[in-house]
């Protein structure tokens, strides 16, 4: 009789121990589980932006504020694009969130040609546009008719003649300011021809033409600076600052005023100052 009841008292003993065991496991197994819905709340609030770009310093600037992004809880994804149409294009049809490659302007001709909603948010820079040649070291070298290459979409024609006006090579009609074409050229004693181009070719229309009408973005790697280079440059340059760009529906989202917020912060500010002051200027306080 003692010895039944020893066993039964061993079999309780090892039930209750192998509760427990059962019990510590459970309770070890909900730590992981809980950092785990920690990790996946993190995750699930990080907002992740797709900016569509093309070419330094854009690129650059993206690359500074992206690990800054990080900290406010934005993932940046940058897409760098192939030509001056794309970014537009992909951020009209919701394929990128927003972009930074262009003026104002143009953003107000694709918006007009396309019947699209892009919004300017936040300018960045004043690049400043200038004239060089390979051929002459002044603009008074520049023979009669010369050959001019520009920029052949509307609002880059206005702006390249306007220049030329304003340094005395041309004149336009009266009021046209920056919607100019060669049409309105009232006055042009040199003869100069004009040939329009993809903006993303005028880097290589310096072999061929006399002088070729262009921003920093496209002179830079050639090792040409305005202030240093240009035969002639602009006498206004805040009317085409080169701005971030997103949409009517979502301008006035969190993760895109964050964005426009750091790229207007001081990091950007100076490495302009550092890295390009010969070219560009910050287009914020």
């Amino acid at each position: 009789m003692r010895g039944r009841q020893d066993m039964k008292a061993k079999m309780m003993l090892m039930l209750l121990a192998v509760m427990l065991v059962v019990a510590a496991c459970g309770q070890k197994e909900e730590t992981p589980a809980a950092e785990g819905t920690k990790e996946d709340t993190q995750a699930a609030q990080e907002v992740t932006l797709k900016v569509a770009t093309l070419i330094p310093p854009m690129t650059d600037v993206l690359d500074i504020v992206k690990p800054l992004l990080k900290e406010d809880g934005v993932n940046l994804e940058v897409v760098v694009l192939s030509d001056n149409v794309q970014p537009n294009t992909a951020l009209a049809n919701k394929e990128v969130d927003a972009n930074f490659f262009q003026h104002v302007p143009y953003m107000t001709q694709y918006n007009e040609a396309n019947n699209a909603n892009l919004v300017a948010v936040q300018p960045i820079y004043n690049a400043i546009y200038g004239g060089y040649s390979k051929k002459y070291k002044s603009i008074e070298e520049v023979p009669e008719g010369a050959t001019i290459a520009i920029a052949n979409d509307p609002s880059n024609i206005g702006r390249s003649l306007v220049m030329l006006e304003q340094n005395g090579l041309i004149k336009l009609k009266e009021g046209v300011g920056f919607n100019a074409t060669q049409a309105d050229i009232t006055e042009n004693t040199k003869n100069f021809k004009f040939e329009e181009v993809d903006l993303l070719m005028l880097a290589r229309m310096m072999d061929d033409a006399d002088l070729v009408a262009m921003t920093p973005a496209y002179a830079s790697p050639l090792g040409l600076t305005p202030k240093k280079d240009a035969l002639l440059t602009e006498k206004d340059d805040s009317h085409f600052a080169i701005t971030m760009v997103a949409r009517e529906d979502n301008k006035d989202s969190e993760a895109i005023q964050k964005l426009a917020k750091r790229m207007a912060g001081p990091e950007v500010k100076a490495f302009f100052e550092e890295k390009y002051a010969d070219i560009a200027i910050p287009a914020f306080e």
